[in-house]
Parts: C-alpha cells; structure tokens; sequence
C-alpha cells in the first residue's frame, strides 16, 4: 500500500490511525458543513463518543443549552473572525482543557474545526523540570 504524502513526510493509514489513537488527546474533526467526520478512539477518552455522530451536525452533539456557545464558535471560524477558542472545566476529578481550532486551506478558506481535549490534571501540578535522561522518566 502506498504511503499518504504530507507536507511533511509519508505515512500509511495504518500509522497515522496508530499516531492518532495514541496522541495524549481526544481530537474530534468537523468539516465545512459542520458534520462530524472524524474523532480518535484514544485508549481514556474524556468525552465519549461512538460511531454514530460520524456524519451528524456537529450541533446534534451537543447539550441544547450550550449549542449557542458552539454555533457562535463556529459562526465566528467560517467569518474569519476568530481561530481559537479556548475553554478549561473542571469534570469527575480531572481538570479538562478544551481547544477549537479554526481549520483554513493554503488561500485561507475555512475547512473546518479540530476540537482537541486533554486531561492537564497531571500537568498542573508540574515544577521545576526533569530532564531527558534524569532517573525515573516515564
């Protein structure tokens, strides 16, 4: 099978499905028209997702009282007005960072959405630093 060309380098579907699986977030693609096409199937996925929001409004997804919050997102992408929106929460225990990324092709015509959601809990509480190659990297 031939490797997928990329800006900048090859890959084959099965590798960029195993990077995508095994990134440290949940990543979640909606298209220009705003149908969800894509989300990873991480291992410990915050929100959970399954296979039949493939295709359906991205506005479907969502609670009705916070559908407002996610078209003035997405109203503001496709204008050109904005390109990120940024949201933290706290969720059972966890401290949950929410990312929207306003998704734009080579002559800057909005292409969509990439929502990317991680779990910072850990990441929080980290100081000082570690470096490579001290005693006890993960």
């Amino acid at each position: 099978m031939d490797d997928l060309k990329l800006d900048t380098g090859a890959l084959s579907l099965e590798q960029i499905n195993l990077v995508f699986k095994n990134l440290p977030v949940d990543l979640t693609f909606v298209d220009e028209n705003d149908e969800v096409r894509y989300f990873s199937a991480g291992k410990k996925r915050i929100f959970r997702r399954s296979a039949g929001i493939i295709g359906r409004k991205v506005q479907n997804c969502h609670p009705q009282k916070s559908v407002h919050i996610v078209n003035h997102i997405v109203d503001e992408f496709k204008a050109g007005t904005r390109d990120v929106a940024e949201f933290w929460v706290q969720l059972k225990g966890i401290f949950v960072y929410i990312r929207y990324f306003a998704l734009r092709d080579e002559g800057g015509k909005y292409r969509g959405t990439l929502e990317v959601t991680q779990d910072i809990t850990e990441i929080k509480k980290l100081e000082g630093e570690r470096r490579l190659l001290d005693q006890g990297s993960s």
